[in-house]
């Protein structure tokens, strides 16, 4: 008896030392976390509206108001132009009318007589005291001094048009607001002559209001798919350490293209807490497209893990789970919503099972104590936002 367990020994002992050890693996475990899923652009604020104010006549400018920064209110008068020359014109406008006027009151004191002279005529025709070549020159003199007063009418109503006219320009040569805002652009000086053509001359650039501004920002075809209106947007300016919030308020499909890559504008829309953001200012923008808070999270690594020895049937993406016998098993769970650390696993059972990662390798053995800032961590609840908003409470 004795001798038999000596051999049985000595077999183990022959044939279990050269059994090969199995592989020491890294892993990660699955825990929840939230995982927020960006899209990254570049913008440029601008105002919601903006309103250019310029000149619609020729002239100097003898007196401006206003300067950048300048805060305007609706009627406010800020710039003069020289008003000699239409002021002139205006009054040799407003003579000219009182001539035709004149002309109105000629025409009608004409026709007066022309048409009592006519009756005398016809008075008299009846008796026959008067020829029928009287009577047809006083119907000639009535029908002409008729004509002639339609004609001094139209000239005044002519010369109420070139008044209105004159008056019009004369008013152009003072330069009001159009709306309550703030000047971000002045485009001359005083003493700098204007020519205004077909087009109006920009004198000034006026927002209408900073307290709520848009950004713009170009966003490539292949992420544009997942932009929607109403999605959350968290954007930084270098000027600034302060993050800024706003939502996506339009996404246009003009496009445009740059060396071949394919651009959408995006309009963001977001409140301008004490008007720090400027008009021009360059923001770093991260849109979110898709939210999970308290989500199953697996590590980005352990899809790039590759076992050596191990084949499966399961294609596409799936995970190397370590169980407690030191052997590893592939699993192919639905999965949810990524960013660039973690996706969401779509499968309860999986929470706190160890997934691989790697190999363990004899440098990480000898730095088992020591912490290397390159392995993975375990994801930890709110510790994952990216650099979207966080969750609502």
């Amino acid at each position: 008896m004795n001798g038999a367990i000596f051999c049985a020994l000595a077999a183990f002992s022959l044939f279990g030392a050269n059994k090969p050890k199995p592989p020491a693996y890294r892993t990660a475990p699955i825990s929840r976390t939230d995982i927020v899923s960006t899209v990254e652009a570049t913008g440029t604020v601008t105002p919601i509206k903006k309103v250019e104010v310029g000149a619609q006549v020729n002239g100097k400018i003898v007196k401006l108001f206003v300067d950048y920064n300048s805060v305007v209110t609706n009627g406010q008068v800020v710039a003069l132009i020289d008003p000699l020359v239409y002021q002139a014109n205006y009054d040799s406008a407003v003579a000219q009318l009182h001539q035709n006027e004149a002309n109105v009151m000629l025409r009608e004191a004409t026709l007066t007589l022309a048409e009592k002279t006519l009756a005398r005529k016809q008075k008299l025709r009846e008796t026959l005291s008067c020829s029928e070549a009287d009577l047809d020159a006083a119907i000639e003199a009535r029908d002409s001094a008729s004509a002639q007063l339609a004609a001094s009418r139209a000239a005044v109503e002519q010369s109420r048009a070139s008044v209105s006219q004159a008056k019009a320009n004369l008013d152009y040569c003072t330069i009001v607001s159009p709306v309550d805002g703030v000047v971000i652009t002045r485009s001359v000086d005083e003493g700098q002559t204007v020519v205004s053509s077909m087009n109006a001359v920009g004198l000034l650039t006026i927002a209408e209001d900073l307290k709520t501004i848009w950004i713009e920002a170009s966003v490539p075809e292949a992420d544009v798919g997942n932009i929607r209106e109403g999605q959350k947007v968290e954007f930084t300016a270098d000027a600034y350490r302060d993050k800024f919030t706003g939502t996506v308020k339009q996404v246009r499909i003009s496009s445009s293209t740059t060396n071949n890559v394919v651009t959408y504008p995006i309009i963001i829309e977001a409140e301008n807490r004490g008007e720090k953001l400027f008009p021009g200012m360059t923001v770093t923008l991260a849109i979110e497209t898709e939210r999970a808070d308290d989500a199953l999270a697996v590590t980005q690594a352990a899809f790039r893990f590759r076992p050596k020895d191990k084949e499966t049937e399961l294609k596409g993406r799936k995970l190397w789970i370590l169980g407690a016998d030191g052997d590893i098993e592939a699993v192919q769970p639905a999965f949810g919503v990524s960013d660039a650390s973690f996706t969401q696993v779509l499968d309860d059972s999986l929470e706190g099972a160890q997934v691989v990662i790697g190999y363990e390798t004899a440098t990480a053995k000898s730095a088992a104590g020591a912490s290397n800032p390159f392995m993975p961590k375990p994801p930890q609840r709110g510790k994952n936002k990216g650099t979207a908003p966080a969750a609502k409470q």
